[in-house]
């Protein structure tokens, strides 16, 4: 390590010159009185609702397996719902898939399902049973 050459991290010497030094201000507007006032957030539009979603729990044609199958998404495409299907395994601790358009997710998982699709701006419904 001895041969090696450091490289400082303390930000190193202070500018020698001041690049803005020969600019003048000559026909630039007033600097505005109160600057705080300028300064404050702008507010953030609303979010955007991203529509209606059908949250289901099934269990035909599982072998008596319960899932919560999430459909009825528009204007979506596959890498999204599959973002989305990776978020919501992560949330319940099951597994999950994306299968015709639609998310599925092991288990009675509606509630924790219905969470992840809010913060995602879209309206989850839970329809069936």
């Amino acid at each position: 390590m001895s041969g090696r050459k450091r490289i400082p991290t303390d930000g190193g010497p202070g500018l020698s010159q001041n690049p803005f030094a020969a600019l003048s201000g000559d026909g630039l507007p007033p600097a505005p009185e109160n600057p705080a006032a300028d300064s404050a957030p702008p507010s953030k539009p609303a979010p955007k609702n991203r529509g209606r979603v059908d949250i289901i729990r099934q269990t035909a044609g599982r072998g008596g397996k319960t899932v919560t199958v999430v459909k009825g998404f528009v204007g979506i495409g596959l890498p999204e719902k599959e973002q989305l299907a990776k978020a919501m395994q992560r949330a319940c601790g099951t597994g999950g898939t994306v299968k015709n358009g639609q998310i599925e997710i092991q288990g009675d998982k509606r509630a924790e399902v219905a969470r992840i699709l809010t913060e995602a701006n879209f309206r989850p419904v839970f329809a069936g049973g």
